[in-house]
């Protein structure tokens, strides 16, 4: 049985347990168990966002997508990107001539994603997918650039999304991950614990749910740190891999490459 301790990342398909949040459940389990909580909070989600991160998840993903370093005629992957918000600012930096796949696991999210894509006009170049992080069903050496934002830590097994991940990206193309992460300062993580401690009521207040936001806390709080997740992805094979501190690491943007001559 698998006996990781907080923080430490899923590194195969043969443990017999995972994480849950805080709680231990079997590896195929996990999966249905996180689409239910986002079937949960999909229609409250982006507020949601907007009140527990007062805002700043908006400037924090204005700067994931300025590192993407998107260009006119790029095909872009916006991976677990639930309700659209990255895949919208994307596209006018791709272009007509670009792509851009709005892709989750779970269909109550992408739905959203949908209504929103359409009550804004927007259709190509973005298009819809919903497919599995740890099996993308895409061509080798398909992407410019993946971006996965706050999406990682719900993903079963990590190593083999990030796998699959350099598998579809093009040679030079790079890995864009955004996620929670570990706060440097000992006072701010522990100010950020206690905040973070009221989203439950305030999901409860909101959407009815608390036990979802529950979750989201205890999954943040699982998710590997910034140096355990830098070496994730040079293990499964990502160049020049870097990151980024935001709010002194409460958030945290990865970036890697596909090593040149890595292609089919």
């Amino acid at each position: 049985m698998n006996k990781s301790k907080p923080g430490e990342p899923l590194t195969g398909d043969n443990q017999d347990t995972t994480h849950f949040g805080f709680e231990q459940v079997p590896v195929g389990e996990k999966q249905a168990r996180v689409a239910a909580v986002f079937r949960s909070v999909a229609r409250r989600y982006d507020l949601m966002n907007d009140l527990m991160s007062l805002g700043t998840h908006r400037l924090i993903k204005h700067m994931t997508i300025n590192l993407c370093a998107l260009r006119p005629g790029h095909s872009v992957l916006d991976l677990a990107g639930g309700t659209g918000d990255l895949s919208m600012k994307m596209a006018p930096l791709v272009g007509k001539k670009g792509t851009v796949v709005l892709a989750d696991i779970n269909n109550s999210m992408l739905q959203i994603g949908r209504d929103r894509l359409i009550d804004r006009g927007l259709s190509a170049p973005i298009t819809l997918a919903r497919i599995n992080a740890e099996a993308l069903p895409f061509a080798d050496d398909y992407f410019d650039c993946i971006c996965i934002a706050y999406g990682l830590r719900n993903v079963t097994d990590k190593q083999q999304a990030l796998f699959s991940m350099l598998r579809v990206l093009k040679p030079g193309g790079r890995a864009v991950v955004l996620e929670f992460s570990t706060p440097k300062n000992p006072l701010l993580s522990k100010a950020y614990q206690v905040y973070s401690d009221l989203w439950p009521l305030a999901g409860k207040l909101v959407t009815g749910d608390s036990d979802s936001y529950r979750y989201l806390v205890e999954s943040i709080r699982m998710h590997p740190d910034q140096k355990t997740l830098l070496d994730m992805m040079k293990d499964a094979g990502f160049a020049n891999c870097r990151y980024h501190d935001v709010m002194d690491g409460i958030c945290a943007i990865h970036i890697g490459h596909k090593p040149w001559g890595q292609g089919a």
